[in-house]
């Protein structure tokens, strides 16, 4: 639970937070899960199997999202824009992808 407790009150560094757990893991996790829903729909799998399947790392993403917001927030610095938008741009784009 530490990992997701540093991450919301802004301990974890906001490169970190950013760059490895949003963008590189968060799009992993993303990737990970459409391809199996896509292997899924292939399989003839139920639509609502494939769509759990496809929107199920939807609330980690969410979470990353709130948690780069807020820390960049309290960081204040010039950079803190770039984080806000790339973060809601990855957010958009790992739920519609």
């Amino acid at each position: 639970m530490s990992f997701f407790a540093s991450r919301w009150r802004g301990e974890a560094p906001l490169d970190r937070l950013f760059w490895r757990d949003m963008v590189l893991v968060g799009t992993l996790l993303n990737l990970l899960t459409t391809a199996a829903a896509i292997l899924m729909l292939g399989l003839k799998a139920p639509m609502a199997a494939v769509l759990a399947v496809h929107f199920l790392p939807l609330p980690y993403n969410l979470f990353l999202f709130a948690a780069v917001w807020r820390t960049a927030d309290a960081t204040g610095n010039a950079r803190a824009a770039f984080f806000r938008s790339g973060a809601l741009l990855w957010l958009v784009a790992a739920t519609v992808i």
